[in-house]
């Protein structure tokens, strides 16, 4: 923005001058100064945006090698270089959010809503922050609008499944489970979030049959150690235990 004010300016100023008598622009020192700003301004900004995305790549690289506080020192340089650009507040918050400093990073990604509040990728952050810190009734909130936002997007559903089983609503867990199954058949933690939800309804029928399919998307779940690793896809202790149940009872 400012630099096109500045070259507006420069515009304005070339034409409003060019027309009195005898007026040269390119010798105009003031109109030259004004040109060479806007020069300036555009080149700071474009360096300060260059430094804000070095700073977010290298948060990516912390991250995905799970050095969590380094990570989060690059993306926070990123968002006071460029604190307008969502990919950095969401990448902190998310990484926030996997360091297991969850009210942080619920504070950021809130954040970014001001920004654009109809960016699928902040909600879906988001209303995972809230379900792993426990906040069912914010999490079904956001993945809601979530869902909204983009109907095809499994990830609200799957999550909204998980919020409604933890709030005893079995018959909407279901519903969204198998949305979020179909959006992604491919992925056993739909699977197993449907069976979850069956099991709750009281058909152990549906839960052991669906169960069954998780396992044969995805055979290392037929491992009862494998199970604990749903607490990274978001599924509370308790529902892992009902996984190991539903496997147990194989």
């Amino acid at each position: 923005m400012r630099i096109f004010s500045c070259l507006t300016l420069v515009r304005r100023c070339s034409l409003r001058f060019s027309r009195l008598p005898g007026f040269n622009i390119e010798a105009s020192p003031f109109c030259a100064a004004l040109l060479s700003l806007a020069v300036l301004v555009g080149t700071a900004q474009s360096s300060v945006a260059q430094s804000a995305a070095d700073y977010r790549q290298r948060g990516i690289q912390y991250r995905n090698q799970e050095q969590f506080e380094s990570a989060i020192a690059a993306f926070k340089k990123a968002v006071e270089l460029d604190p307008k650009n969502l990919a950095g507040r969401i990448g902190l918050g998310w990484t926030l959010h996997l360091a297991n400093r969850r009210p942080e990073a619920i504070d950021m990604l809130q954040s970014a809503i001001l920004y654009n509040p109809f960016n699928i990728e902040t909600f879906n952050a988001l209303g995972i922050a809230y379900l792993v810190n426990g906040d069912l009734s914010q999490a079904v909130a956001t993945h809601t609008w979530a869902t909204m936002l983009n109907p095809n997007n499994e990830i609200p559903y799957y999550n909204l499944s998980l919020s409604y089983e933890r709030l005893a609503l079995y018959d909407w867990s279901v519903e969204c489970a198998k949305r979020a199954a179909e959006l992604e058949p491919n992925n056993p933690h739909p699977w197993i979030a449907l069976a979850i939800a069956y099991q709750g309804q009281g058909d152990k029928v549906s839960a052991q049959q669906i169960f069954q399919q998780a396992l044969n998307v995805d055979s290392r779940y037929g491992d009862r150690s494998s199970l604990t690793y749903l607490a990274r896809a978001g599924f509370s202790s308790e529902q892992i235990k009902t996984a190991q149940q539903l496997l147990a009872a194989r």
